[in-house]
């Protein structure tokens, strides 16, 4: 049954894309807006809808980092439809070409941005990845499969009604957003067999998630590992801007992956930065897990062996390490960093160009919060995820980033000796 239902989803899916695949940047657009209207109008519904999934949630004992993500507010609802707003905004990349090469014998060689066709998302406790998703792959002409974990199923089936209520206000088939109908593992599971249908998966959660999408699927993924990101102050750093940095990346949000995960501190600056930095975090509760360098600074923090970074700890929990010169912070980020987000606080430029140029990882930083590593803050409109593997992408991916290429060759009759 699994494997029947899969199949049908698939292939409803692919026929849907070729609808979206040639609808113009003007018709696109008019179906966006009416997605915004339709979630505006629905949002008590879906509001209400959500209570059941955080009280479903806060039985089965979710993480506060899980429930922070679960919970939808009238500000949360709003950001959503102003995140498709800021879509309509940004340039449709489908049907874009250029020059590639002009061939001796007079044949023109041009490469085309074209949509990918049928993307499958697979998620936990994010429902407001359902607009995000269903809005970007809409604007670059793909059909989307959105597998929601049960945290957020009903929430995301609330918030796919306003989006099919403009599908068909516009006379296209709710097929062109698909959310499963059911969190069962079999039908994902054979969702991910479907290689005849769907062109890629992105799949965004947990590390067992992703390690599961990754190991089972027979279709390519985009990997979207954990966020252990880190915060470098440099010996030439300005430490009231780094403390600011700090409190921003690890105490504005904690349940998201571009929040910082560990501090290194240069061991010039150590004995002036670390007492501000450990009164400032007292002050928010967030527990400190220290090597034994910095453990004197902070009153009740726990020491941890030099091996045992790299946590993710996606609450007020902080790691910290004095690091001797600049090439120990690269060394350490080597070792520990995800490859998500890495940022500096200096005021040498060199430095600076230095660490942005060595540090290997999909979004790198000098003297801006790691919470602006985010498709929305970086001028993408709403992303589809952040992708820590380097194929097909790397970083926040938006809309460009869910199209490919395709060679158009052009000639006068032409032909091949």
């Amino acid at each position: 049954m699994s494997q029947q239902l899969a199949q049908e989803i698939s292939q409803r899916a692919a026929k849907a894309a070729r609808a979206v695949a040639t609808l113009s940047e003007a018709d696109k657009n008019s179906v966006l807006q009416k997605m915004a209207d339709a979630i505006r109008a629905r949002q008590d519904k879906i509001i209400e809808v959500n209570k059941k999934d955080l009280v479903a949630g806060k039985e089965k004992g979710l993480s506060d980092s899980m429930m922070d993500r679960l919970e939808l507010t009238p500000e949360r609802v709003e950001g959503m439809a102003s995140a498709i707003e800021e879509i309509i905004a940004l340039k449709d990349p489908v049907g874009d070409s250029y020059l590639f090469d002009e061939r001796p014998n007079g044949m023109k060689i041009e490469k085309m941005r074209i949509p990918l066709g049928v993307i499958c998302m697979i998620y936990e406790a994010r429902p407001n990845v359902t607009a995000d998703a269903g809005a970007l792959c809409f604007k670059s002409g793909n059909a989307v499969i959105l597998r929601c974990g049960r945290e957020a199923i009903e929430s995301s089936k609330a918030i796919a009604e306003a989006l099919h209520e403009a599908l068909a206000a516009s006379n296209l088939p709710k097929d062109v957003i698909t959310v499963v109908p059911t969190p069962d593992r079999e039908l994902m599971t054979e969702l991910l067999q479907q290689k005849d249908y769907i062109d890629l998966v992105i799949p965004r959660g947990g590390e067992g998630l992703i390690h599961f999408v990754s190991d089972t699927s027979k279709i390519p993924v985009i990997q979207h590992y954990k966020g252990v990101c880190h915060l470098y102050v440099d010996k030439d750093a300005d430490l009231d801007k780094a403390l600011a940095i700090l409190l921003n990346g690890k105490t504005q949000r904690t349940g998201v992956c571009n929040a910082l995960e560990c501090l290194l501190v240069h061991q010039d600056v150590a004995d002036k930065f670390l007492p501000m930095a450990a009164t400032a975090l007292a002050e928010k509760d967030v527990t400190i897990h220290s090597d034994k360098r910095s453990l004197s600074y902070f009153d009740g923090a726990d020491e941890i062996a030099d091996d045992a970074f790299g946590e993710e700890y996606l609450a007020l929990e902080l790691a910290v390490r004095t690091i001797d010169n600049y090439e120990g912070a690269i060394e350490h980020i080597q070792e520990f960093g995800s490859g998500h987000t890495e940022v500096i606080i200096t005021e040498n430029d060199k430095t600076a160009k230095r660490f942005i140029r060595e540090v290997d990882s999909a979004v790198t930083m000098a003297n801006v919060s790691s919470r602006f590593s985010d498709g929305g803050q970086l001028g993408l409109g709403a992303e589809i995820g952040i992708s820590t593997s380097k194929l097909h992408a790397y970083g926040p991916m938006g809309l460009e980033a869910l199209t490919t290429e395709k060679f158009v060759v052009t000639g006068t009759g032409q032909i091949r000796d």
